[in-house]
């Protein structure tokens, strides 16, 4: 199988059977995803979703948590993982949306990285939910399971897996197309057990066909 035929036969499936795909983040505006990204590092949407509630009531606009303190935004967030530097990149990047944006969360993945706490993957994350870009956010299942369905060839870098994705994706496709890995791989291609008999995409994958038939076998 081709590179080509296995992207085609992947993409026709999840278009098929996965037409809609979103984040599972909870929020109402680019403010509260960016927020809701920020903490999401190395933490479950999960969790994330129940302590984004009580956050955005006491800070609901970029101006309300620039004039709060980290200690003051930790009491809403110890529960996420590393809420000491979170709860510091959420009132810098606050502080800098008021400073150099007018308040404003920017549309480009570029000017969002200025952002404390915002990598490029929380940038394309935003860009593309929020504003539509044609931006493809890796993150550690898009990058697991590119890898091993054979999407990328042993990409050692999700920027190496994102410039793999976004050459062979069409673009209009890039931002369902992040959901549909992300997704993928949080409830089906899972990193210790992949569950391959209940894979759509298992004709197309190199790991199945080099692994999963012969252990079904």
């Amino acid at each position: 199988m081709t590179t080509k035929e296995r992207y085609a036969g992947v993409i026709r499936w999840f278009q098929k059977n996965r037409p809609v795909a979103e984040t599972e983040l909870h929020y109402h505006d680019p403010f509260q995803l960016l927020v809701a990204v920020i903490l999401s590092a190395q933490c479950t949407d999960k969790r994330v979703n129940m302590v984004t509630p009580a956050l955005f009531e006491a800070y609901p606009t970029p101006q309300a948590m620039a004039q709060a303190t980290p200690d003051e935004v930790f009491t809403y967030i110890k529960s996420v993982s590393y809420p000491n530097n979170k709860s510091k990149h959420l009132v810098g990047m606050a502080r800098t949306l008021i400073e150099e944006f007018d308040g404003v969360v920017p549309s480009e993945v570029d000017e969002l990285q200025k952002l404390p706490g915002v990598g490029r993957k929380t940038a394309n994350v935003v860009a593309s939910v929020v504003f539509h870009k044609e931006a493809m956010a890796v993150d550690t299942h898009v990058f697991r399971v590119s890898n091993r369905i054979g999407l990328t060839n042993n990409s050692k870098t999700p920027l190496e897996t994102e410039k793999t994705l976004v050459k062979n994706i069409p673009g209009h496709l890039l931002p369902i197309a992040h959901h549909w890995l992300i997704l993928h791989g949080r409830y089906v291609c899972m990193a210790r057990k992949p569950n391959c008999l209940e894979c759509g995409i298992r004709e197309y994958c190199k790991f199945y066909t080099r692994a999963g038939k012969k252990k079904e076998e």
